[in-house]
């Protein structure tokens, strides 16, 4: 087996991406052929098919393969350049202020409108960006996004998309563009300023220039049947012109006290907890930390309270958590 492909093979179990690891398979099978070991490659052929019949009897007959494998890959590595999560195995639980999750349910309805919003001339919103800090619920927002419309995640894979060939890079991204026009869904640049961060504070006048010209001309010709959801930790280093391509712009803040009591009670919903737990002290000590933050927080006394032998989460459990945890870096 060549270097190159082991390479890719370890990747791809170290990454736990089974999408990568079809692809290696069917790859090998074929190098087998061309060398001449055809019942070598008969053999594994056999084997593979076996697999994916079980993998379908499993699924109740259903072929949901067949869009998977019709997803983009690189040229050059042959690696997917997405990650696909179907609608019924999207997380869609996500605790927000009302204002911004009236916000969200916003570009919900007009998706749900979008053919009566049409008979007036209307265009839906259909390209969304989301910012703020990290861990606030940015990902998790487009999940529920997604989930609330009825369509799967399609997630770009940047670690894939990314070349360092003269204008591969691009070729990646409109391939992952062209295959969200071919399948509804919700295309998810995460971190986007990944790629998309301005042409005026980059040094690189080539590649990344080339990627955010070609991401501006993909947004301003967007007509994908699903949506667009970007996101961004800071957005002050995104190009400007990338602002103008999207229909709604809006921030994902921290938790405040209301919404981190939420998060308390729903991460800890299955567990018992004692009356005399000081709610009010333990969230005055969360105030100002991310979503993610919070339930950690949560995760770690009830995990401290089983360890103790105990079946209710008391009150010293989260001071021994909060202690434990160390604050993210800019979270007061």
């Amino acid at each position: 087996m060549k270097a190159e492909m082991l390479k890719r093979l370890v990747r791809a179990i170290a990454m736990g991406s089974q999408d990568d690891l079809d692809r290696l398979a069917d790859s090998i099978v074929e190098t087998e052929r061309k060398s001449g070991h055809s019942r070598l490659a008969n053999e594994l052929e056999s084997i593979l098919d076996d697999t994916q019949k079980k993998k379908r009897s499993s699924r109740g007959g259903i072929d949901s393969d067949r869009s998977i494998r019709e997803l983009p890959i690189s040229r050059r590595h042959r690696e997917m350049l997405v990650t696909f999560i179907p609608h019924d195995a999207l997380e869609h639980h996500i605790v927000l202020r009302r204002d911004i999750d009236e916000r969200f349910e916003r570009v919900e309805k007009e998706f749900a409108a979008r053919e009566r919003l049409s008979a007036y001339g209307l265009n839906p919103r259909k390209k969304v960006l989301l910012y703020g800090p990290p861990g606030c619920g940015k990902t998790l927002g487009a999940k529920r996004i997604a989930w609330n419309t009825g369509l799967p995640l399609m997630k770009v894979r940047f670690d894939a998309l990314v070349s360092s060939y003269f204008g591969e890079s691009a070729s990646n991204l409109r391939a992952v563009f062209d295959a969200a026009r071919e399948q509804p869904c919700v295309l998810l640049l995460d971190e986007c300023d990944f790629i998309a961060r301005s042409r005026v504070a980059s040094k690189d006048i080539g590649e990344v220039a080339r990627i955010v010209n070609t991401l501006l001309q993909l947004m301003e010709e967007y007509d994908a049947p699903g949506l667009l959801v970007a996101t961004t930790n800071i957005e002050n280093s995104l190009d400007e012109a990338l602002f103008r391509r999207f229909d709604d712009v809006f921030q994902v803040p921290l938790p405040g006290k209301e919404e981190i009591h939420k998060l308390l009670s729903l991460t800890l919903s299955s567990v018992e907890r004692a009356k005399s737990i000081q709610w009010d002290d333990i969230v005055d000590k969360l105030e100002g930390v991310s979503a993610a933050y919070v339930v950690r927080v949560a995760q770690a006394a009830a995990k401290t309270a089983v360890l103790c032998g105990k079946r209710i989460v008391e009150h010293e459990h989260f001071e021994a958590a909060i202690t434990e945890l160390k604050r993210p870096d800019g979270e007061a």
